[in-house]
């Protein structure tokens, strides 16, 4: 068995405009700062917990993109480790999308944008990954790490779109549809390898984060409600 102890890196200014950030490379602003300095502390306060359980974190790893490198550099310099990067714990590529909120996607790019709101896990837009290949590129990259590292305990910084496959996959949720599980920036969530599997043994623990501001929330459910009621009544104008 190999443990995961598995991070959403910190807030980023993209993060707070809801705009798509994929693999740009865009770094923490001032909140996801505070955010990975609260993180050193509750990894110091967590840590003597872990010796006494035998649980300290042997490797850690981390996107290679900077927001996730950002974050990681505190834990770092808690448990004494090099941070590892690792390109296949980059988030989703969202193609066309990047960069853009969804007002100017739906403004700019139409058709594209309702094909993107029916959550099918095996369309893409231009340019990006569809989620079946993002997962696929996930869970493999999470299954030759607990390979090479296996019985240890492994501290990974990631991205919210890679936490949605693990807890989809740990679930044995279907890939298409939206997200349905809260992931908070640089929030905690404790995963095991085990049998071939993953097994969720925590998720969205936040409580080193209570005081701070409440986070943004790029909710997908809403887009497809709001989708779903807009299709509605355009049919019930069309009938009357």
């Amino acid at each position: 068995m190999t443990d995961f102890l598995l991070i959403r890196h910190g807030e980023t200014a993209w993060n707070r405009e809801l705009r798509f950030q994929g693999q740009l490379d865009v770094p923490l602003n001032e909140m996801g700062l505070e955010q990975a300095q609260r993180l050193k502390t509750r990894m110091v306060q967590a840590l003597a917990e872990w010796q006494a359980q035998g649980r300290v974190p042997t490797r850690l790893i981390s996107s290679d993109l900077l927001r996730a490198q950002q974050t990681a550099q505190p834990v770092a310099e808690v448990l004494g480790h090099t941070c590892i990067l690792n390109a296949g714990l980059r988030e989703q590529c969202y193609g066309v999308f990047e960069g853009m909120r969804s007002p100017d996607i739906q403004a700019q790019h139409p058709e594209a944008w309702q094909r993107w709101l029916a959550f099918d896990a095996d369309e893409a837009v231009e340019g990006a990954e569809t989620t079946r290949a993002f997962h696929d590129r996930v869970i493999a990259t999470l299954q030759d790490l607990a390979q090479q590292y296996a019985g240890e305990h492994v501290v990974v910084v990631t991205h919210g779109g890679v936490l949605d496959m693990v807890w989809r996959h740990a679930q044995a949720l279907s890939l298409s549809g939206p997200r349905v599980c809260d992931i908070p920036n640089a929030g905690l969530n404790q995963v095991a390898w085990r049998d071939g599997g993953l097994h969720i043994q925590l998720w969205a623990d936040a409580a080193h984060l209570a005081d701070l501001p409440d986070q943004p929330v790029y909710s997908q459910q809403r887009l497809l409600e709001v989708r779903e009621q807009l299709a509605a009544q355009t049919h019930v104008n069309g009938v009357a």
